[in-house]
């Protein structure tokens, strides 16, 4: 009698459980590489919003007159109220991608 097991069903139990930790392991470092360039993107969106402020705070202290500071002031909140949605779009666009991505490798897609 032959002690051949590699067909057995404990063996391609053995298989699929080392299969599923190797996608489990490659997943995480996948999110882990993720997070860091989702970290890096919220940093630059933060940058240039505040960019943005200092620009809009040198051109009010520079204005003649009370109508332009609000004017100027008007002009920067509707503007920061267009890039907060881009900016909250790109991100959420990003995290829906790592979690397709995270997705396809769990199914071993990946």
């Amino acid at each position: 009698m032959s002690d051949e097991r590699s067909g057995s069903p404990m063996d391609q139990a053995g298989e699929a459980m080392r299969d599923a930790g190797e996608r489990m392991r490659a997943t995480g470092t996948a999110m882990a590489d993720q997070g860091s360039q989702l970290g890096l993107r919220i940093l630059s969106q933060a940058e240039a919003n505040t960019q943005e402020a200092f620009r809009a705070m040198r051109e009010a202290a520079q204005a003649k007159d009370v109508s332009e500071v609000m004017r100027i002031q008007s002009d920067y909140l509707r503007d920061q109220g267009n890039r907060s949605m881009a900016q909250a779009r790109e991100v959420g666009e990003m995290i829906a991608a790592f979690g397709r991505n995270a997705i396809g490798q769990m199914q071993g897609r990946g």
